[in-house]
């Protein structure tokens, strides 16, 4: 796996967050639309596929993996939607999106709704480990999601997804034993948590809930020939926790230097 041309990669997505690439009036563009936990990412890709805009927005309208507040999601994902329309010149019209792995075709189908709200076609959609996996081309390991709320997998054998699972621990988990910890508000602890020069502080006060996630990847491998593992999504960006995973699992665990947009770039990738 080529960990350099991944990382250029994503950081080509950073820099559409703030700065937007002319595209061509009737340029092909594929777009990834992210409905996660902490945050609803849009990520828009030329015909080349190579990203021009990126946008986001914090939000608690998904709750593992699920829509809780459905007039919420359509308006922030409307506006992220306008917000591109704008800087692009041009109207978005397909989509791609994700959910985390076994996700019920009811729920899935209500993910699509909140899109399309936004006048977008739903052209493909995707389990999330299996979406970052277009980002990264592994062929043999696991890609474990961890967002927001859940904590997701998806076993690849030669390129083949051959399992997919899913349980609800992830971020959110962490920012409640921040807030816990500290005596400080669950938005407090949320922006504590994305303090980089604080990780090594609070890595350990969070151990036990990133065990616990390995402890949910090592029930799901059990038996299986893995000899590596991959760590996508937001949670992931705590510096040293795949370490803590590594330990636990005893199976070597990577991940980008910036896992948090891989799948978002992933779906667009599968527009």
């Amino acid at each position: 796996m080529d960990f350099e041309a991944i990382n250029r990669q994503i950081s080509l997505v950073e820099s559409c967050i703030d700065h937007t690439i002319p595209v061509q009036p009737n340029e092909k563009l594929y777009v990834g639309v992210d409905l996660g936990t902490a945050y609803i990412v849009v990520v828009v890709l030329n015909n080349e596929k190579q990203p021009v805009a990126c946008a986001m927005e914090f939000s608690q309208v998904i709750k593992d993996g699920l829509v809780v507040d459905y007039i919420g999601a359509t308006r922030i994902v409307r506006k992220l939607v306008n917000e591109l329309n704008q800087r692009l010149g041009r109207e978005l019209t397909h989509t791609a999106i994700a959910v985390p792995p076994g996700t019920g075709s009811k729920d899935c189908k209500t993910h699509s709704y909140v899109v399309e709200s936004a006048g977008l076609e739903v052209t493909a959609v995707l389990d999330e480990p299996t979406a970052a996996n277009g980002v990264l081309g592994l062929q043999n390991g696991v890609i474990v999601d961890i967002g927001g709320g859940t904590t997701g997998l998806s076993v690849l054998d030669k390129g083949q997804v051959v399992y997919v699972a899913d349980e609800p621990t992830g971020g959110t988990h962490l920012t409640l034993v921040l807030a816990g910890n500290y005596g400080i508000s669950f938005s407090e602890g949320e922006e504590l948590k994305k303090q980089n020069d604080r990780h090594d502080e609070i890595l350990p006060i969070v151990r036990p809930v990133i065990q616990k996630m390995a402890t949910i990847v090592n029930s799901h491998i059990h038996g299986r020939q893995i000899s590596n593992i991959h760590l996508v999504g937001g949670t992931c960006c705590l510096t040293g926790m795949e370490k803590i995973m590594e330990k636990e699992i005893g199976i070597p665990v990577y991940k980008p230097a910036n896992p948090f947009l891989v799948t978002p770039l992933g779906i667009a990738l599968n527009c």
